[in-house]
Formats: structure tokens, C-alpha cells, sequence
């Protein structure tokens, strides 16, 4: 046999591939069942605070109960328990997907942006922070992260037309609504469901949030403009000159973008008194996900009718877009999965006592600070928000009542783990997605990406020391 054969023979050795996420929760729950055998059982006491109608852990009040781990045979039945248990939050998450879809199918975000697109084609850098602005709007309210893939050859069509590159029209959309989906304002899949399990108000505390999302547009838009402007004087300086010197594609006719017509007003008129209802009935009535949930679905109906859809066109667009949210609907249950397990053999109070005992002693700047890095570091293996809430709120709720931070403190340090990161991670399929469209190479993308990232950790870290310090509620 020749070296040429032997060489022929030799399989390339497999790159390691990170586990689908359904198996990663799987082996979780796993891990989950073999603590219960590992940790002994123990449990805080319980009761409700007269103030805010929380149930908390009173501090002090741990002891140990007897044993009980999770047979072998008892892992199915907790996964089964743990879907069972999030029903709420299940169907919740889907009529929100079905209503969203529905809007979306209206063509009002495809007209809004063609209108703005038309509007600002030719105003220089300051088409970047408007279009980020624009797009932000997507992710603070509906959770825009996967649809902005649609929306990159127009953002790029326009980069080129004002002498960018492939990689400003990218960002100046994925970057949008990555910093609304960041902030997370009135996003019901990741802040509102972490609200609802740490059993704190819907969308409450917003206005800090809003000077969050004020900080991550203007660090965004900075840097983008900065960089967007060494690429117009010298074409070279582009991290994607290759792929611009390749660029032989026809250019987009912006007069070909939809125009705006009456349904789309009329359709933005709906969403925004839609939006306008839930703040006030969240603020003066105490609605809770049943409430919002019809409000969602009849926000998705009148919608509907205002773009002129019959009654079988919205409820077909409704079911597609509650099968495309199935996936994330599932994560949550199996999520759930994991705390079932670990809650039947009675060790979650027991974690959560190792933990306050192991980071009491430090300063609450410290304690935050670690909350806020633990939410980051998860992140990189759960990638759905709402997996995540469901994952890891039920042990950091506990752990910031006996650290005495504010439960509103812990949900600002989950939803900035779990945004901050979706834009470097390769497998976030919003990220992937969206590279796959423009053709810039992961690795560049990296190296535009990077400071970035590390400016918004670096704003993260400050807005949780800020929350700490103001007792945020």
C-alpha cells in the first residue's frame, strides 16, 4: 500500500461539538438526581413577607430533614412533573410566539424599516445609531434575536452604498436588537418570565433598565461609528476587505422596500396601545401571565384583522409562530426538570445554605459581582433565555434573600448574563444566522466583536454594583 492510500484512509479527527441543549439539560437532571444521593437533605423555614406578599427563607432557620434521593426510575416522572409544572409558563411563552407572528406576518417591521432605510440612506454615520436604535426597539419588546437575520442584507445594502463594509451593515442590525434584547425593557421571554418566578412584579423596575439600554446604544453606536468611518477613508482597513472586494451582488433598490400603507399604521397603532395596557395593568391592576397572556393573543388578533387577514390566515400564522417557539417552550420544561429532581430529594435549601455560607463573609459589591459572572458563565451552556430563568432563578432567588440583595438586583444580573454573551457564542443561532446571511467568517467577527463584548461586561458589572447599592426594586 502506497503513503498516498495509507494518507487516504486517515479520518480527519472530529472538531469537538457542543451537545444539543435538550441533552445538556438531560444530563443535568442527571446530575441533579445524583446530588440528591451526594448532599444531605436539608430546608430553610419559610414566610411571607407582610410588605411585599413574597414568601422568603428566613434567615438562620436551616436544618436537616431525612434523606430522600431520586431513584433511578424517578428521573423520567421528574421531567414528565417538571413540564407539568410550567405549564403556565409554557403556554404562556407559546400565545406570545403565535401573537408576535402574527404581527410579524402584517409586514409592518419589513415597511418600517424600508421607510427608514429610504429616509436616512444618505445621511452618513448617522444612519448607524438609528438603525441600532431601531432595531433595539425589536429586542426589548418582542425578544427580536433569530428574525434580525432577515433584516442584514438590507442594513448591508446600505453600509456599502455609504461606502462601509458588510460588517458595519451586520452590526448596526444584530448589535440593535442585541442591546434591546440586553435590557430587556418590556421582553417577556427573558425579563418577564425571571419576574414571574422571582415573584416580583411584571416589568416592574424599568427605568433602570432604560438607562441601561441608553448606555448600550450609545457604546455601541460609538464604536461602530469610529470604526465605520476608518473603512470609509480607507477601504483596506475593513476586517472583511476581502469579502468587499468579492462583493459582484446587485444592489438593493430602496424604492422596492415596502412603502408604509394603512394597515401598518394601523398595526403599530395596536401594538403600542397593546405595549401602553400591559405597563398599566401590570402598574395598577397586579396582572400576572394569565392577564398578559390574553392580552398578547388579543394584541395578535386585532392585529391581524387590521392587515386585513381572515379569521383562518391568523390563526395559521398564529400556529406558526407557536411551533417556531415549541423548541424554547420545551427547554423550559425540562429545565424544570432539573429543580423537580433536586427539590424531591430536598438539597436546593442545601445549596443554597453552602452558598450564603461560602460567599456571606464578603462584601455585597462581591456577592453581586459573582451572581452577575455565575449568570455569564451559564450562559454559554443554555443558551434560551427562558431555559435559563427557569434554570437558574429558582437557586439564586433564595441565595440573594439571605444575602439581603434585592430579587429585582438578581433578575438584572440574569438577563445581562444571558444578553451579553448570545453575540460571541457559536451557538447562538442568532449570531450564526446572521453570519451565514452577510458571509463574514466567524472569526472575524470575533476579533470586530470583542472589545465590544467586553465594554458592555464591563457596564453590566457597574449597573448590578449600581442595583446593589440602590437596593433596586
Amino acid at each position: 500500500m502506497n503513503v498516498e492510500t495509507q494518507t487516504s484512509n486517515v479520518k480527519p479527527r472530529k472538531r469537538f461539538k457542543m451537545p444539543h441543549t435538550f441533552v445538556i439539560l438531560v444530563v443535568l437532571v442527571l446530575v441533579g438526581a445524583a446530588l440528591t444521593y451526594l448532599i444531605p437533605a436539608g430546608e430553610f423555614d419559610r414566610a411571607e413577607d407582610p410588605v411585599s406578599g413574597n414568601t422568603l427563607v428566613v434567615p438562620g432557620s436551616y436544618h436537616h430533614v431525612e434523606n430522600n434521593p431520586v431513584s433511578l426510575f424517578g428521573i423520567p416522572k421528574a421531567i414528565v412533573h417538571g413540564m407539568v409544572d410550567s405549564a403556565d409558563v409554557v403556554f404562556f411563552i407559546l400565545i406570545i410566539g403565535g401573537a408576535f407572528q402574527v404581527i410579524t406576518a402584517t409586514g409592518t417591521i419589513e415597511a418600517v424599516t424600508g421607510r427608514v432605510a429610504r429616509k436616512f440612506a444618505d445621511k452618513g454615520r448617522w444612519v448607524i445609531p438609528i438603525f441600532i436604535t431601531l432595531f433595539s426597539v425589536g429586542g426589548f419588546t418582542m425578544g427580536m434575536s433569530t428574525e434580525v437575520m432577515v433584516f442584514v442584507p438590507i442594513g448591508i445594502a446600505i453600509a456599502r452604498a455609504l461606502g462601509f463594509d458588510a460588517l458595519t451593515g451586520t452590526a448596526m442590525i444584530t448589535l440593535g436588537a442585541a442591546c434591546g434584547f440586553t435590557a430587556g425593557i418590556l421582553n417577556p421571554f427573558n425579563v418577564g418570565l425571571a419576574q414571574a418566578i422571582a415573584e416580583i412584579p411584571i416589568f416592574s423596575g424599568a427605568g433602570l433598565r432604560i438607562v441601561l439600554l441608553v448606555c448600550l446604544i450609545a457604546v455601541t453606536s460609538l464604536y461602530l461609528v469610529r470604526y465605520a468611518g476608518r473603512v470609509r477613508k480607507d477601504a483596506s482597513q475593513s476586517l472583511v476587505y476581502d469579502l468587499e472586494q468579492e462583493a459582484t451582488g446587485e444592489p438593493i433598490d430602496f424604492s422596492s422596500l415596502p412603502a408604509m400603507k394603512l394597515k401598518h399604521y394601523l398595526t403599530i397603532v395596536t401594538v403600542v396601545a397593546g405595549f401602553a395596557t400591559l405597563i398599566w395593568g401590570v402598574s395598577k391592576l397586579g396582572w400576572w401571565m394569565e392577564e398578559l397572556a390574553a392580552l398578547f393573543l388579543t394584541m395578535g388578533v386585532i392585529s391581524g384583522f387590521c392587515a386585513g387577514f381572515g379569521p383562518s390566515r391568523i390563526a395559521s400564522e398564529f400556529v406558526k409562530g407557536a411551533s417556531a417557539i415549541t423548541y424554547g417552550a420545551l427547554i423550559i420544561g425540562l429545565a424544570r426538570g432539573i429543580m423537580v429532581t433536586l427539590d424531591q430529594g430536598d438539597v436546593i435549601d442545601t445549596v443554597v445554605y453552602g452558598l450564603s455560607t461560602l460567599v456571606g463573609w464578603l462584601p455585597g459589591s462581591v456577592q453581586v459581582i459573582g451572581m452577575y459572572l455565575f449568570q455569564n458563565v451559564m450562559n454559554v451552556f443554555i443558551t434560551s433565555g427562558s431555559g435559563m430563568a427557569v434554570t437558574t432563578m429558582p437557586i439564586m432567588v433564595p441565595l440573594s434573600d439571605l444575602l439581603g440583595i434585592s430579587r429585582q438586583t438578581t433578575v438584572l444580573a440574569y438577563q445581562l448574563g444571558d444578553g451579553i454573551s448570545n453575540m460571541i457564542l457559536p451557538t447562538s443561532s442568532a449570531l450564526m444566522g446572521s453570519l451565514a446571511v452577510s458571509g463574514i467568517p466567524y472569526q472575524k467577527w470575533v476579533r470586530f466583536f470583542w472589545p465590544i463584548m467586553l465594554m458592555w461586561l464591563i457596564i453590566g458589572a457597574i449597573f448590578v454594583l449600581v442595583a446593589r447599592a440602590m437596593n433596586y426594586s
